[in-house]
């Protein structure tokens, strides 16, 4: 045996060592991928029903905001009838009392004018 000979064994001793730990990494490589698609599955799997849910809550939220606003506008209305009818109303008033401030007023001088006379009556009488 030459030394070329132990040089080529050693060679390939060599060679098949790096072939098995190459052989050895790639298989640590291979079950890594494998258990990163796993866990990207797993979370997948957890996040669709998430979505559906946060879906869900889109609509329900928009709906309840949908009412809450047709509430305000009915509100509103309502704010507003009670207001032009309390105006109306104090209108009214307002018209009732001078319909009847001016009568009455007309009343209360003639019965002074009458209580004047009465007074000047009796005052007249008095002294005779």
């Amino acid at each position: 045996m030459s030394v070329l000979d132990i040089f080529t064994i050693i060679l390939l001793i060599s060679a098949s060592a790096l072939c098995i730990a190459l052989i050895f990494y790639i298989k640590k490589i291979t079950n890594s991928v494998n258990r990163l698609e796993a866990d990207i599955k797993e979370v997948s799997i957890q996040i669709k029903p998430l979505i559906a849910s946060t879906t869900n809550l889109s609509e329900k939220l928009n709906h309840l905001s949908q009412e809450v606003g047709d509430q305000l506008e009915v509100s509103r209305e309502i704010v507003n009838d009670v207001k032009s009818r309390v105006e109306t109303i104090l209108e009214l008033e307002a018209k009732v009392r001078r319909g009847f401030e001016e009568p009455v007023l007309d009343v209360v001088k003639n019965l002074s004018a009458v209580v004047n006379g009465v007074k000047a009556f009796w005052n007249t009488y008095r002294r005779n």
